[in-house]
């Protein structure tokens, strides 16, 4: 049966039909029916058009002789449920869709998946000595780790790496240099670039990408620190196996969540917040200096980049044995690492451990009981930090750090006890059993 003989059946039957040859490149293969918004989606650039613009812009196919408008054509022969990303995925998913709790089975369904491959220069990986020449030298201790994380990226996109890159260092010592071949190896558009407050925003479609790097992570101040450590924890780690991502002025699609996070910064003390027992974080500094390189250092590698460089490195990143290197597993706690945790720890918590213990160390306690408490050791500026209602979020990692956790009152809806006739927050020691912290705080009652 040849195309027109096809569409004379008319647009009832259900076999496949292919699109008409179409005039200046762009034609109805360009394109997906989107049915939940009723647009359609350009392959290409992967952005959704109105119905009126591909009627305007696609030659109008004929059936039975009459002209049909492409968007009618679409919305029977090319149209898709949902849309979703996901790297180790098709880029049409059959009979399957996207769910919060991961892929579901559901027959006749069509999902279209937004992931695009990288195009990769060729290039040699015996090739790529300039790139871990400047790998080792501005990360001398750490360079097999970051190397090898960097090349699961490539070589396994749609594989959750469960712990975060942090890459720190002084101004000017070639830290986003030494990234910038990986982007072109994963994928331009697989890389997101966000600053701090956009990880903490409401939009958040930098979480279709394999890599996220937050630039220059700095002191926030404590609650900030505190959120942003708390808002991470579901990108940089799995579960959940699948993000809802929201775009301005787009619906709400859902994402696999594999994407790799890299922190960059320039503050060792400052920059971030990390217990002594987070999982999610290798820390990385350097220990090199901008005086460490010259301009010629700097001509060198970047004449050898523009000259297939970037192709080299990322021949010998897809090349690299990751046999024993286990995404899953926490990372190694690095020297840089105990830095970043130690300087969190501010004076005022060491003040919080005090109090604590000269109030033996209750089983259940509630923050007017330590103010009370440190006002009565005179201990000003922790009474002060604690009666400052701006730093209350940041109240359940201080007293986590002095083993002590949120207990919540499960009798009522807003988790508080009654204690002294006001409703209030409890903490417990964070070795009880649930049980016996729920029974030490109504104790207080």
């Amino acid at each position: 049966m040849n195309f027109a003989e096809t569409f004379a059946e008319g647009l009832e039957q259900s076999v496949p039909h292919r699109a008409p040859q179409e005039v200046e490149g762009i034609g109805l293969d360009d394109f997906r029916a989107h049915m939940p918004s009723h647009q359609y989606l350009f392959i290409p650039t992967r952005e959704l058009w109105p119905a009126a613009s591909v009627n305007g812009r696609v030659r109008w196919p004929k059936v039975n002789d009459k002209p049909v408008a492409p968007a009618t054509w679409l919305d029977k022969h090319r149209a898709v449920e949902q849309l979703a990303w996901h790297p180790a995925e098709p880029q049409i998913i059959n009979d399957r869709v996207l769910q919060v709790s991961g892929w579901a089975r559901h027959e006749g369904a069509t999902v279209f998946n937004l992931y695009r491959p990288p195009e990769r220069p060729r290039g040699d990986a015996g090739k790529a000595g300039p790139w871990i020449d400047h790998l080792q030298r501005v990360y001398p201790d750490d360079a097999e780790h970051i190397s090898r994380w960097l090349a699961h990226r490539v070589q396994r996109p749609g594989d959750k790496c469960n712990h975060a890159l942090v890459l720190g260092g002084l101004q000017g010592i070639g830290k986003d240099t030494l990234l910038e071949p990986v982007k072109t190896a994963v994928g331009p558009w697989n890389w997101s670039d966000i600053s701090p407050v956009q990880m903490l925003g409401r939009f958040n479609g930098f979480l279709k990408a394999v890599v996220i790097r937050v630039n220059e992570a700095r002191d926030l101040g404590d609650v900030d620190r505190f959120a942003f450590y708390d808002h991470t924890k579901a990108v940089i780690a799995a579960p959940p196996d699948v993000l809802r991502v929201d775009e301005k002025h787009l619906r709400e699609t859902n994402v696999a969540n594999v994407c790799g996070v890299i922190i960059t910064t320039n503050h060792l003390g400052d920059g971030l917040y990390l217990p002594a027992d987070d999982r999610r974080h290798y820390v990385a500094w350097s220990p090199s200096k901008r005086d460490d390189f010259d301009i010629g250092y700097w001509n060198t590698l970047y004449s050898w980049f523009a000259a297939g460089g970037i192709g080299h490195v990322g021949a010998y990143l897809a090349a690299l044995d990751l046999s024993d290197f286990d995404p899953k597993a926490p990372p190694p706690k690095t020297p840089a690492f105990w830095s970043v945790v130690a300087a969190g720890d501010a004076p005022e918590a060491g003040e919080l451990r005090d109090v604590l213990e000269a109030m033996a160390n209750p089983k259940a306690v509630t923050l007017q009981r330590i103010i009370d408490k440190a006002e009565f050791m005179q201990m000003n500026d922790l009474t002060n930090e604690l009666r400052d209602r701006r730093q209350r979020r940041s109240l359940p990692h201080k007293m986590s750090r002095a083993k002590y956790v949120l207990v919540r009152n499960i009798g009522t809806d807003d988790g508080y006890f009654t204690v002294s006739g006001r409703r209030v927050a409890v903490y417990a020691q964070d070795h009880l059993s649930v049980a016996d912290q729920i029974r030490a705080a109504r104790a207080l009652s």
